[in-house]
């Protein structure tokens, strides 16, 4: 069994104008009444939602999150996810092809999960959006997770129980600074995506393997093949 892990936002899914990111960032603000210190993720010690909200609940409060106040502030964010793709449909879209080249992964054999940093819900919401389907129990998200390693070994140890034996190879595709740190320090295969075009900056981070987007299938086939762990 060959396992393919897909980060989401950037990835699979763009939000123009950074708009997910505020969403997280309004529904802080809405819910607590202090001001969101920033949403360059690269700011805090680990890309994960739960990290991210920790962190700033201790910032400003110089404590850990309730469970309650968790649960408040994630159903504001959620409600806010899905009233902005009812609002401006068109503003939430999939990265060109990665829809098809999911289904295509699969005809072929692959096993096929998500990795990502954020909380499985809000996730969901972006994926259900742009009609982008996971099985459930290969879906890991940033919950409770206090690094994105553990949510890639999350996905690996579910693709080894579901098939009864570990993958013979493990891909990981994702589109920022932090995936190359992760797979670098997990030793797993890295595919970088940068739709916009910006190739260099996982080229320069020491990733071996970069496509634009999916659109060109074959081209995808070929940066799996030559993908390595990042240098």
């Amino acid at each position: 069994m060959n396992l393919i892990i897909f980060d989401v936002d950037g990835t699979l899914v763009h939000a123009a104008g950074k708009k997910d990111s505020k969403a997280f960032a309004q529904s802080y603000e809405e819910t607590f009444g202090r001001p969101f210190p920033t949403i360059d993720w690269s700011q805090y010690d680990h890309v994960t939602d739960t990290v991210i909200f920790d962190s700033v609940i201790g910032q400003h409060f110089g404590r850990k999150p309730g469970a309650q106040e968790t649960l408040r502030f994630q159903s504001c964010y959620q409600d806010k996810l899905r009233r902005n793709r009812q609002d401006a449909p068109g503003h939430f879209s999939a990265v060109p092809g990665a829809r098809e080249a999911i289904l295509q992964l699969e005809q072929r054999g692959w096993t096929v999960g998500v990795g990502t940093g954020g909380w499985k819900a809000p996730a969901l919401i972006k994926l259900d959006h742009v009609e982008i389907k996971i099985k459930d129990e290969l879906f890991s998200g940033g919950d409770g997770k206090a690094n994105r390693e553990a949510i890639l070994e999350e996905v690996i140890s579910a693709a080894a129980l579901a098939n009864g034996s570990p993958p013979r190879r493990v891909v990981y595709i994702g589109d920022a600074l932090w995936d190359v740190a992760t797979t670098r320090n997990l030793q797993v295969d890295f595919v970088g995506v940068r739709h916009r075009g910006d190739t260099h900056f996982l080229r320069e981070a020491g990733a071996q393997a970069i496509i634009q987007n999916y659109t060109d299938f074959g081209l995808f086939l070929q940066a799996i093949e030559q993908a390595r762990p990042p240098l």
